[in-house]
């Protein structure tokens, strides 16, 4: 919570600062200031803060996160891109700061090649939201802001969760 508002921190991994230009045929063609312009608007209208968030650099977002844990962040929306499959430091830093997150993808990445079927942060997310475009932040946008605690009264780890799972074929 930030000057009385929920907080969402988005948060884009490598590559996505190309979206809209890199595979539209998989991605679309909304670029990142598209879905951040659209998102900030999101915001306002729920009364909300939203911060974004885009790096290349594992250990920048790890910073990030941790940054989250006193910034009055309510809830993360991450698009992990590459590191889906990979990073244990960023699942770590989401863990250890215990803020509620939403796993995001744009494209479907179970409809994709086997080896982008697995995550090492779906176990842990309070919702996944895959093959809905950029439409996918809106939605996980929303889904914070009216379904997320604030922080003060956020879910310790170990803790049961909802899990829901939105997405296409």
């Amino acid at each position: 919570m930030r000057g009385g508002k929920k907080t969402v921190l988005v948060i884009n991994g490598p590559n996505l600062n190309l979206l809209g230009l890199r595979e539209p045929h998989i991605y679309g063609h909304e670029t990142l200031k598209d879905v951040e312009n659209n998102s900030v608007k999101l915001g306002q209208q729920l009364d909300a803060e939203v911060d974004f968030f885009q790096t290349n650099w594992e250990g920048a977002c790890v910073d990030r996160i941790q940054e989250a844990r006193t910034d009055g962040t309510d809830g993360i929306v991450i698009n992990p891109g590459g590191w889906t499959h990979t990073s244990v430091a960023i699942r770590d830093a989401l863990l250890g700061v215990s803020i509620p997150f939403i796993e995001l993808h744009v494209s479907n990445i179970h409809a994709r090649e086997e080896w982008r079927h697995h995550s090492y942060f779906s176990d842990k997310a309070k919702a996944i939201i895959v093959g809905c475009g950029a439409s996918g932040y809106e939605y996980a946008i929303d889904h914070v802001v009216k379904k997320f605690p604030e922080r003060s009264e956020r879910s310790e780890p170990g803790e049961t969760k909802e899990t829901t799972t939105v997405g296409t074929k």
